[in-house]
């Protein structure tokens, strides 16, 4: 009687168990499924995240939509100015909630001879994967061979004239937000190149579509030859002058690189007399500066210890100028392209890629001293700034914080050049694009 009690008693138990085992084996079940899921973010690394991304059905990721597009046409003039353009539409793809088909950039610089521009593919010159990942959300470039070609493209033509107002073209990009022109897969943007657009967005979207810019491999390679001989050239200064490079790393290391100051010099004659009419027309008088004014306002920087060597961003017709090196204050060593025996690296490259390896090696520079008129010097501060504020440092006055820059063209209150951070609040690219001297260290 007593064992048919027991077991009666076991049966029970194990009845009641069962909803325990049950709920035990569902949250067993639960974790495993959820490990499959997260285990490719866990388990591979950046550049296989980027692929992934790519590969990712449009209804799984949140973003700009894969199945519309917006074609723009070939973007042309300065590396910069391409930039900009690229930027601009990016940034009205992205209004209109539709993917960039990956545009031409242009090798040459011609004006006005738009038959002798020489197209570039955007991945020959800036990487495709690595731009989708770093934008992932914000903006997406796509490929002509994501188009399906069911349908032709919607032509959105571009206003131009002085009636075509900012308010006008904004009103005509959001006319096309939902409207007739979303059942098109494809809208085409005719008319002016993208430059030339009205301006709708702040800067601090354009920073974000800058940062997600990174050079391919094989024009890195050139940018870190470059960097590596200017600071070859600083190790032999130092070691010429005496001084010992022995700062430690966090980690107890001493190779610390030997910093460089980079200064974009305009004093090419076509500048000159450009900015000498700027001056007149505006009633301006700090856009133009003489090399001797340059040296001198570069030499009252004491971010960094001297013997420092001070790389020349200059344009190609300066090369075989070799006074340009020369007349610099002591313990400031000036070296350009010539000079520093890397015209090799840039003579095999068009116009645009010789542009990017200047632009890099003066954006990675310790400090940086530009003309607050000029484009390249702008878009220079703009990526400077940028790395910044990822730090937590939105203001540069009355310290050497890192990433230095200054305006040689504005005299600062110690009557040495105007420290320079880019106004990130600004509502568009205006002062970029075009210049001012309206600058400050924050």
């Amino acid at each position: 009687m007593n064992i048919l009690l027991e077991l009666k008693h076991l049966k029970l138990l194990s009845l009641s168990a069962r909803p325990v085992i049950f709920k035990g084996l569902l949250i067993v079940i639960a974790l495993i499924v959820l490990r499959a899921i997260l285990s490719p973010f866990f388990a591979i690394n950046s550049s296989e995240k980027e692929e992934f991304y790519e590969s990712t059905a449009p209804d799984l990721l949140p973003g700009i939509r894969r199945d519309k597009f917006v074609e723009v046409p070939q973007i042309i003039w300065g590396l910069n100015n391409q930039k900009i353009a690229f930027a601009r539409a990016c940034l009205t793809a992205r209004f209109l909630n539709r993917s960039l088909l990956m545009p031409s950039l242009s090798a040459s610089l011609f004006y006005k001879e738009v038959d002798l521009l020489q197209p570039i593919n955007f991945d020959k010159v800036f990487d495709f994967k690595k731009f989708n990942a770093r934008c992932h959300g914000f903006v997406r470039l796509a490929r002509y061979s994501e188009v399906s070609n069911r349908t032709e493209p919607f032509k959105l033509q571009k206003g131009s004239g002085r009636r075509w107002t900012v308010e006008r073209d904004l009103d005509q990009l959001q006319q096309f937000v939902g409207g007739k022109a979303d059942d098109f897969e494809v809208i085409e943007i005719v008319g002016k190149h993208p430059f030339l657009w009205p301006d709708h967005w702040p800067v601090k979207d354009y920073a974000k579509i800058f940062d997600c810019l990174v050079l391919v491999a094989e024009i890195e390679t050139e940018v870190a030859k470059v960097m590596s001989k200017i600071r070859e050239a600083g190790q032999r200064a130092r070691h010429e002058a005496g001084v010992s490079h022995s700062k430690q790393r966090r980690d107890g290391s001493t190779n610390l690189p030997v910093p460089y100051v980079a200064v974009h010099m305009r004093i090419e004659k076509d500048w000159m007399i450009h900015c000498k009419k700027w001056e007149q027309r505006s009633n301006l008088h700090e856009i133009c500066s003489s090399k001797e004014e340059i040296i001198h306002k570069v030499s009252q920087i004491t971010d960094l210890r001297r013997p420092v060597v001070v790389y020349l961003a200059v344009a190609d017709s300066l090369l075989e100028d070799d006074s340009i090196t020369s007349g610099w204050r002591v313990g400031m060593v000036a070296y350009e392209k010539k000079k520093l025996g890397v015209t090799d690296i840039y003579d095999r490259q068009p116009y645009l890629i010789k542009s990017a390896i200047d632009f890099e090696v003066c954006s990675r520079a310790d400090v940086f001293v530009g003309n607050s008129f000029s484009t390249f010097s702008n878009l220079v501060v703009l990526s400077r700034t940028e790395r910044l504020y990822n730090l937590g440092k939105a203001s540069s006055c009355g310290e050497n914080i890192g990433l230095s820059s200054y305006a040689y063209n504005v005299m600062g209150d110690d009557g040495g050049p105007q420290r320079w951070m880019t106004d990130m609040s600004d509502r568009n690219l205006q002062r970029l694009s075009y210049g001012t001297n309206n600058v400050s260290c924050h």
